[in-house]
């Protein structure tokens, strides 16, 4: 990755960001991207981390510890960037992020339509957890 950084986002970079998680297909009806861009820069457990190749932001990934595990949400990246290492480099940002608050471990959750991506986060050491993932909407 030629001239790449990574950084925390500002809200100057919503609209980049939330247009890369839509080209992802990261949003879906019942998510606000805008809401929940906003409350990860807003919490002081959580941030946006982006990733930017000479300076055109091209990835995004919310992060935040809850005092027991750290969680990922909505990583993306441009799909023309795509296949290139792109989205290791801002999954370890993110783990790092997360062992600098003291995160034991990590968790994330991938929609069943988004099954392909499982290989992804396999080849990076993750593995599917037996467990189960309960909601209730507000």
């Amino acid at each position: 990755m030629s001239d790449s950084r990574i950084r925390e986002a500002v809200i100057g970079d919503q609209d980049q960001v939330i247009s890369i998680w839509k080209s992802c297909d990261l949003v879906k009806p019942q998510n606000d991207p805008i809401t929940d861009f906003q409350l990860a820069l807003d919490t002081k457990d959580s941030t946006v981390l982006i990733l930017e190749i000479e300076q055109v932001l091209i990835g995004a990934v919310v992060v935040g510890f809850d005092g027991h595990r750290g969680w990922y949400y909505y990583l993306g990246i441009s799909p023309e960037h795509q296949n290139s290492g792109n989205g290791r480099a801002l999954v370890e940002a993110a783990e790092n992020w997360l062992i600098s608050r003291g995160a034991p471990k990590a968790m994330l959750m991938v929609r069943n339509s988004n099954s392909k991506v499982i290989g992804f986060y396999e080849k990076l050491g993750y593995s599917v957890e037996d467990t189960s993932v309960l909601g209730k909407r507000f």
